[in-house]
């Protein structure tokens, strides 16, 4: 569907050239078929005036008229009475076959690595890592912003802190300290753009300080080892059991820093254990490492106690990373860094080198949340919400698939669905697509083959974006295949 440009004037670039032989009407009426047959000039696009195309170009009013009417003689153009000249549905060009881009090889909450025909159109989707897109607080949100538009002072419209805007940023360390445990400095927060940005950043200002090998969890977040591998750094797998990372495994690579999510566990959901966490830390210490926690949805608990994050045990050794993604959307890309302070200022210089700062209007309005308490009471309408959509898949699990495990369910908004045994992974995956649901399984969180070749057949099933009535249908839709029949 072509865009329907407000104004009686939408502007086109087309040229005349007054020193060449051929009339102006010649050239024009070459120039609009030659936008039409390449598709510069959609179907049903309207064009401008001829008022205002011919005073654009600064030719007669009659010579763009004559040019129309040509047009419209060949086909090219529709005119109606009280209606814009259009271009004509005959001059539609021909077809071509688009280079789509798929959701193959983006990794994470997007679409985890390894997921059979996860580009295909699908009904119901189990996609982990995303939120409820239609609870965003909109008119908080744009009353935050319009206050942010009104009170700010002119010389905030310039270019901004690379650190980000100081009034977010000790909001958002007054936060963190009291939500998370955090040991938050403002002085020490850089505001990031989301947050891959902000790994990006950490990990090449790890780089500088000469960290060449970093670990990740095994199963772990692919956007962990895809951001890492993109930077050219060496990834080492450390496998992840009950009680999170394992801190003996780590101790055995040559890594020198650690991606880690040790409050909610992406994909598993267990939570690092309190011993594994001192083992951590010692580990840290004696090899002059750095812990990166990825505090990515520890707002949303329901059958446990909090769990606060790792950098208040050692805030010199662990860069915190947080962002709105998953508490608020992910189109916001508004994130958070808590930097040991020897890597702030060399973050923060790479920030202001990427994109000189992060939007400073979005900044304010999200300090208008969090500081007027609408942040807290929307998280507080959501962890209800989310509640309501896993029990809802416990509920069609237990009556449609009771073979079915289902694990990681404390916090978050996906859980782990065991297979029963001789299950194919992907086979369940792609029969499951073939019926528009979305099903991810665990293959794509996993860096390489388990000991002994093979792991059983896991799913990742996140039930954020979807309404209780929508998990009940889907897993109804799929129950024969994860039961194996």
């Amino acid at each position: 569907m072509p865009i329907e440009w407000t104004g009686s004037g939408p502007e086109l670039l087309l040229r005349v050239d007054r020193d060449r032989p051929e009339p102006l009407r010649a050239q024009l009426e070459r120039a609009l078929r030659e936008s039409i047959r390449a598709g510069r000039l959609a179907v049903g696009e309207r064009l401008p005036s001829s008022r205002a195309l011919a005073r654009d170009l600064g030719v007669s009013r009659g010579l763009v008229t004559e040019c129309y009417a040509q047009l419209q003689a060949e086909g090219y153009l529709v005119t109606r009475g009280g209606s814009a000249t259009r271009v004509a549905a005959a001059a539609r060009p021909p077809a071509a076959t688009p280079s789509r881009p798929t959701s193959a090889g983006i990794t994470g909450s997007a679409a985890p690595t390894g997921t059979a025909g996860s580009a295909a159109p699908v009904r119901i989707d189990f996609r982990p890592g995303v939120p409820d897109l239609s609870s965003f607080p909109r008119e908080r949100w744009s009353r935050a912003l319009r206050r942010a538009c009104r009170d700010a002072p002119g010389d905030l419209f310039g270019y901004g802190d690379p650190y980000g805007d100081p009034v977010l940023r000790e909001v958002l360390a007054a936060y963190l300290r009291r939500v998370r445990g955090a040991a938050a400095d403002a002085a020490h927060t850089v505001v990031c753009a989301g947050y891959a940005q902000g790994l990006q950043l950490v990990l090449r200002a790890l780089a500088r300080e000469g960290v060449r090998v970093v670990a990740v969890e095994d199963p772990g977040d692919p956007d962990h080892r895809a951001v890492a591998a993109t930077l050219g750094l060496d990834i080492v797998a450390v496998p992840v059991d009950e009680h999170g990372i394992d801190t003996g495994a780590l101790a055995a690579t040559g890594a020198r820093a650690v991606l880690l999510t040790p409050a909610h566990q992406s994909p598993t959901g267990v939570v690092l254990a309190p011993d594994r966490r001192q083992a951590l830390i010692a580990w840290a210490v004696a090899r002059d490492a750095t812990i990166v926690e990825d505090d990515y949805d520890a707002e949303f608990r329901y059958d446990r106690e909090p769990v606060g994050a790792l950098q208040g045990l050692a805030p010199d050794r662990v860069v915190l990373l947080g962002s709105v993604s998953k508490s608020l959307a992910p189109a916001l890309r508004l994130g958070w860094i808590l930097c040991p302070p020897r890597l702030s200022a060399d973050v923060a210089h790479r920030k202001r080198l990427a994109d000189r700062g992060s939007p400073v209007l979005d900044q304010l309005a999200l300090a208008d949340l969090l500081r007027s308490g609408h942040y807290d009471r929307h998280l507080r309408h959501m962890r209800p919400r989310y509640a309501a959509r896993r029990v809802a898949l416990v509920e069609a699990l237990g009556r449609h698939a009771p073979e079915v495990e289902l694990r990681g369910l404390a916090a978050g908004f996906h859980a782990v669905a065991l297979l029963p045994p001789g299950a194919d992974e992907r086979a369940v995956v792609e029969a499951a697509r073939r019926r528009s649901v979305g099903l991810y399984g665990m293959s794509g969180y996993l860096l390489g083959p388990p000991e002994g070749g093979t792991s059983p057949a896991r799913l990742v099933l996140g039930f954020g974006n979807l309404t209780p009535d929508a998990v009940s249908d889907g897993i109804a839709t799929v129950a024969d295949l994860l039961r194996g029949g």
